[in-house]
């Protein structure tokens, strides 16, 4: 008998679990709900969100939570993507890296920044303050808690709503994560997933 803590191989390069909810689908409620959903160049909606639709009640409370994170939080642009991609990273969440990076891209990430972003709080290149950050990441995953020494060292640059939200962006981000892996969600037309997959197994 299988395991059921190892369900077998990887299986997330196959298809969906639960598929999107096609257009001629939508009811009135969810028509009105996606019709405030971020959209694709031609106006597809992304199918996280089509997706997450099938759970209307969800969707409705999930996305002023989700967007007050992304777009009206505290943390600098580049400091929350840096901090998204490393969890995409260490989750092996194809989708989320592939949306992010070029929302990553356009607060300042560089290439550069995405590879380190792959290789972890240690390589070569990152400022301290950005090392402190990735290694929360990478302890929140792990241990679910920030440890003492890098909680110290973040605390002697954030304030007490920054440190918040740090550890809520990074549990977010988390929780969509196992989302997107366990349903089985697929990459929009028009966006890059390889690179974190790796990062899954030899991370965290």
């Amino acid at each position: 008998m299988d395991d059921p803590l190892t369900d077998g191989p990887d299986t997330r390069h196959l298809l969906p679990r639960i598929v999107p909810l096609p257009e001629d689908h939508w009811d009135a409620r969810v028509r009105d709900l996606l019709a405030t959903a971020p959209r694709d160049p031609g106006g597809r909606v992304p199918n996280i969100f089509t997706t997450l639709a099938r759970h209307p009640d969800l969707y409705e409370r999930f996305m002023p939570f989700g967007g007050q994170l992304l777009r009206g939080g505290l943390l600098p642009g580049r400091i929350r993507e840096l901090l998204i991609l490393r969890t995409a990273h260490i989750t092996g969440a194809a989708y989320e890296w592939g949306r992010h990076l070029p929302l990553a891209a356009a607060a300042g990430v560089t290439a550069a920044d995405v590879r380190r972003v792959t290789e972890g709080p240690d390589a070569a290149g990152w400022t301290d303050l950005e090392r402190h950050l990735l290694r929360a990441a990478d302890q929140l995953h792990r241990d679910a808690r920030v440890c003492a020494p890098t909680w110290a060292a973040l605390a002697s640059h954030y304030d007490v709503a920054e440190l918040i939200e740090i550890t809520m962006l990074v549990g977010q981000y988390h929780m969509v994560a196992f989302f997107l892996n366990s349903v089985g969600v697929q990459l929009d037309p028009g966006f890059d997933g390889t690179g974190p997959l790796d990062g899954a197994r030899a991370d965290g």
